[in-house]
């Protein structure tokens, strides 16, 4: 059975620079829409199998919770004020961050948008 992969790492800056690329590639008539979207496809797929494998760092959040929302199965968090204290206890804080958290698999994922500030946390890594 296929894994059915979350498309919110298309809007990452690596996420819109392929699909800016694939779009040229289709103007020019050098690849077909349905190749962009079997690339855009394994991109989705890739990157969420290599963060889960390579991002074992812990980090601790601490905010004010804004509003919340649940809607098929994706929870949707806003955090005022958020500080992230790191495990080198370096502490990254913003004035607002968005936490998507969605369950893909055996596992939930945390993908938190700050203005000039990306992380993603794998629950089990909290």
């Amino acid at each position: 059975m296929a894994t059915a992969y979350y498309e919110f790492y298309r809007g990452s800056s690596i996420g819109m620079a392929l699909t800016d690329s694939l779009d040229e590639l289709i103007t020019s008539g050098a690849i077909t829409p349905q190749l962009a979207m079997k690339v855009l496809q394994q991109f989705d797929k890739s990157l969420a199998d290599t963060l889960v494998k390579l991002v074992k760092n812990k980090t601790t959040l601490k905010g004010h919770l804004h509003t919340y929302r649940l809607c098929d199965d994706v929870w949707t968090f806003i955090v005022k004020d958020p500080s992230f204290k790191m495990e080198s206890n370096e502490t990254v804080t913003a004035q607002k961050i968005k936490i998507i958290a969605c369950k893909n698999g055996e596992a939930i994922y945390f993908f938190a948008i700050a203005s000039a500030f990306c992380y993603l946390i794998t629950l089990g890594v909290i």
